[in-house]
């Protein structure tokens, strides 16, 4: 069975992401291993300026960076990414799973990450040119992988 790891900075407030969450969790159970690491994020003040924002940007991607495997396939999630369909998606998931049984996204925090994720990363994926809250990506995140393991198992999911 596949591991899918969600390395994430900042944690779930509002109670409706963490019930999203916790149904697509359930749901993945049939199909993987799921494992969510949850990243402190550091408080932007008030009154910042860009260089404080870089520096929290690089502590933050410091930490993504220790918590990443050499041994999974690590996809960030990043607005400079590759865009895909659903059934392009689940075909990626597909092929990943045939050379490794580990798979790693990458959700940055507010400020989103440096460069040295994605140059760690095989590769980047964005969902959507426009902006979304880090939170909600992770219910897109795994909705969208679920809607993968049933496109792939030849599952009925609604379109």
């Amino acid at each position: 069975m596949v591991h899918i790891n969600i390395v994430c900075v900042g944690k779930i407030k509002e109670q409706y992401l963490k019930d999203a969450i916790s149904e697509y969790s359930k749901r993945l159970s049939k199909y993987c291993v799921l494992k969510v690491i949850e990243l402190g994020d550091k408080k932007i003040p008030d009154k910042s300026n860009s260089s404080l924002e870089l520096q929290i940007k690089n502590s933050e991607s410091l930490d993504i960076i220790s918590h990443l495997s050499k041994d999974s396939y690590t996809i960030c999630l990043d607005l400079k990414g590759k865009q895909y369909s659903s059934e392009e998606f689940a075909q990626k998931l597909n092929d990943i799973q045939l050379i490794n049984s580990s798979i790693t996204f990458v959700i940055g925090g507010s400020l989103g990450f440096n460069d040295n994720v994605r140059k760690v990363s095989n590769e980047s994926i964005c969902f959507s040119k426009m902006t979304f809250p880090h939170q909600l990506i992770r219910v897109f995140l795994l909705e969208q992988i679920y809607r993968a393991f049933k496109i792939n198992n030849g599952e009925v999911y609604h379109k």
